[in-house]
């Protein structure tokens, strides 16, 4: 079984390259929902989070928007925030890669925000960034709600820049010219890849 770490710096449309894998039929591991499961009530960072930040609990779960307010301008705490979130993310995509190893996947994504930044893609044998111009890129992240142009720059300063991934990617996949252009070579990188033998360790 091939794994591809795929990526993508805010506003590229990583999220959206990524439903295309799984609208093929390729399983797909979403760093960025295993987090919702584990800040959701009853999830597992809730309590260690409550005793590391203090007042971030809304409704039994983990307030996003208060621990962001709180990370952003803090590097120990984010430093704090990944030392709990990480390992407990680590077991989900552990268990994830298991299921699909036992269905005998051919092919399997992991979509990962941070893949680089975190050394994630060392647990990868290729690596797929999501790309589009930075024009495009803001656009798209501003005409969120409730983002505003400060917000944005921090999330950016967080990220490697998109010139570095790209540079570091074994395949790189632009959502400049629309989502059918994208899917058109995400479907060539499945046919590629399911053909392939896994490399060797």
């Amino acid at each position: 079984m091939i794994t591809l770490g795929l990526t993508g710096s805010i506003g590229m449309g990583k999220s959206a390259t990524a439903s295309m894998f799984l609208e093929a039929g390729v399983p797909v591991y979403d760093a960025d929902e295993a987090v919702h499961a584990i800040y959701a009530k009853g999830g597992s960072a809730v309590e260690p989070l409550r005793a590391r930040f203090g007042d971030i609990i809304v409704d039994g779960a983990v307030s996003r928007d208060k621990l962001r307010a709180i990370v952003l301008s803090d590097p120990s705490a984010l430093r704090d925030l990944e030392a709990i979130v990480h390992p407990l993310v680590g077991q989900s995509q552990l268990a994830f890669r298991e299921t699909a190893a036992a269905a005998d996947e051919p092919l399997m994504v992991l979509d990962i925000p941070l893949l680089f930044e975190t050394g994630g893609d060392l647990r990868c044998d290729y690596t797929l960034v999501v790309t589009a111009p930075a024009e495009v890129q803001r656009a798209r992240v501003l005409a969120r709600q409730g983002m505003s142009e400060d917000e944005f720059e921090k999330i950016l300063a967080k990220q490697m820049p998109d010139a570095d991934k790209r540079a570091r990617a074994d395949f790189i996949v632009s959502t400049a010219f629309g989502f059918d252009f994208a899917r058109t070579h995400v479907n060539a990188i499945i046919d590629l890849l399911s053909s392939m033998e896994r490399p060797s360790e």
